[in-house]
Order: structure tokens, then sequence, then C-alpha cells
């Protein structure tokens, strides 16, 4: 039995104001969602409606948006296209680097979902279950090589040539409206395989963001390289386990001393639970200072927020495709294939 005093956490949970900043940040996807589908239906023969194209919309073309980061690393210039997904995924980039995949947990509708079907599953099976390690670690490393094959790619397959060739072809530009048909007209096969998505996260929370996504294995990997961690006490830790236990991604925290782990999402759920005072706590590597949960979870806004905002106020949010050059794609879709002709 451990001799030192315990001191009960009293800070106040960060969870309700995560949820509030998941519930806001999705309603603002539905929204978005909203006025570019009626952008879409405005586009179509014979219709005389206008809307604007709402620039958000390019946050759904993680891949678009990766390739428009790295031309700019090799030419210095944003592309045109999808200007917006460029300032997002910079923005979901840098909040990784400081603060680990805390896109996922704080912003992502996703992962939002992932978690609430998560929590229902737990309640409707009355415990949270838990693949084995020699299913879990296999099934892992499938979005690390989704990642992998789009990596390869695009930083060794293309050179900056190449990119542009294909940021400025048809296919691109009209990537949203593609995706957008996708889920209007989906598949049978496809709502199928969305179907099984949402069951399988059900049973096993955040399925698809743990197994399947590529987009998290990225950050994963980003986050890494991060300079704040989520660090163990261990004098003062009464082996109560509450954290391991809140941990939506399964991290084992209440065995190690310094949280390492690519599954991160800086959710701080394990820091809230904590019932003994200045025992789980982020830090910084070096030097080895404690940082005000409060501190972080509005640093994780105010990056996202800042580095978008720079991308409005330059003047560099909304592209230039008309939307008469929009009409006529849209209409010469069924021919736009991959090669953009």
């Amino acid at each position: 039995m451990k001799k030192n005093k315990v001191i009960r956490n009293t800070a106040s949970s960060l969870q309700p104001y995560r949820f509030w900043i998941q519930s806001l940040f999705s309603l603002l996807c539905l929204w978005i969602g909203i006025e570019f589908s009626l952008f879409t239906k405005s586009l179509e023969p014979g219709s005389a409606a206008f809307y604007v194209r709402p620039p958000g919309v390019d946050g759904f073309l993680p891949i678009s948006s990766l390739m428009s980061v790295y031309y700019f690393l090799l030419t210095g210039n944003i592309h045109h296209a999808h200007p917006a997904g460029f300032f997002i995924f910079l923005a979901i980039i840098t909040g990784s680097f400081f603060f680990g995949k805390s896109f996922c947990s704080w912003f992502c509708p996703v992962g939002f979902l992932s978690e609430l079907l998560g929590d229902f599953g737990a309640k409707l099976f009355k415990r949270k279950i838990i693949l084995p390690k020699i299913l879990d670690y296999p099934l892992r490393s499938i979005k690390y090589f989704i990642f992998a094959f789009f990596a390869y790619t695009i930083f060794i397959g293309m050179d900056a040539i190449t990119l542009k060739m294909f940021l400025d072809s048809p296919y691109n530009i009209i990537a949203d409206l593609k995706l957008y048909y996708f889920f209007a007209e989906i598949t049978r096969f496809s709502l199928i395989v969305l179907a099984a998505l949402f069951l399988l996260s059900i049973v096993i929370q955040n399925f698809w963001c743990r197994y399947l996504c590529p987009y998290g294995a990225l950050l994963g990997i980003i986050s890494l390289f991060s300079p704040i961690k989520i660090k163990r006490n261990i004098p003062s830790c009464i082996d109560c386990g509450l954290c391991a236990k809140a941990c939506p991604s399964n991290i084992k925290v209440d065995k190690i001393t310094t949280v390492l782990s690519d599954e991160c999402t800086t959710c701080m759920s394990c820091v809230d639970a904590c019932p003994v005072k200045e025992t789980l706590d982020l830090q910084f590597i070096v030097p080895k200072q404690r940082i005000n949960k409060k501190i972080i979870a509005a640093a994780v806004v105010f990056i996202f927020l800042a580095v978008t905002g720079i991308g409005v106020v330059t003047g560099k949010w909304q592209n230039h495709v008309t939307h008469n050059q929009y009409r006529q794609l849209n209409n010469e879709m069924e021919r736009i294939g991959h090669g953009g002709g």
C-alpha cells in the first residue's frame, strides 16, 4: 500500500467541452454538406438557381489536400483548385505535431460518430469489447499500408510537374462533386460496406479510426514527434486503473510512465478520470514542465482556427473556378476519369 498522502483531483472535466466542440464542428460539416448539395443542384441542366460553392467542402478531400501541401513544399505555390483544403490540412498537421492526434478527438465528425457508437456498444454489451493483440496489431497495420500506398504514389512517384498536371486536371477540380454523387447515388455494395462499418463501430469502439483510416495513420506518425506527452507520476499513482478504462484508444495508461502511443488522440479522458491530483498531466518532454489541460484544450482549438483563418484573411480560401466551369465539368463528369479527360 502506498504511504503517500492522496490528494483528490478536484479539477473539472474537459469532456463536456470536448463534446460540445465535436458537436458544433459536426453541425458545421452538416451545414457545409447542405450548402454543397444546393450548389450541385444548381449545376444541373436547366437550373436557374445559383449557389456559391462552400470552400469548407475541401476538408473532405484529404488526398488532394495532401498533394496540395506537397506541391507547396516543392514550388512555394498554393494550388488554386482546393485552397481551403490546403489550409485545413495544414491546420490538422500542425495541431497533430503539438498535441498528438487531437483532430481525431476534438473535431473529426467521423471520430465523433465512432466514439458515440462505441459508447452505445459498451452500454449495450455491458463492457468494452477489445480485440486480442493477435488480431488487433495486424488490423491496426491496415491503415498504415493504405497510407503507405498514397505516400509512395505522391512523394515517390510524382514530381512538381506531375503534381501540377494532376491538380490542374478536371478530375481533381470536381473531386468534391464525384464524392457527393458517390453518397447521393450510393450503390448497394457501398451501402452494405458502410452499414458493416457502422455495426462494427458499435461492437468495437473506433473501428474505422483504429484500423482503416489512412488520415489517422499519418497523424499518428506525426504525433510521435510531439514535444508534449501525457505522463504518469508513479509515486502518487494509486493503481486504480481508471485512466486505462477511460481511454477510448485502449492504451494501458496505468502501466506506463509516458504515453508514446500513435493511437493517443489527446482527448484527455484519462487525465480527467484520474482521481489523484497531479498524477496524470500533459508535460513538455524538454523541459519537464506541466501544462494546464485547459490551456491545451484552448490551444487545440486556437491552432485550427488560426491556420484556417490565415486562408480566409489572405483571400486564398475560395477557389476561382467559375460556376459555368463547374456546370460544364459536371455535365461531362461521366467521361472524366483519373487522367483528367
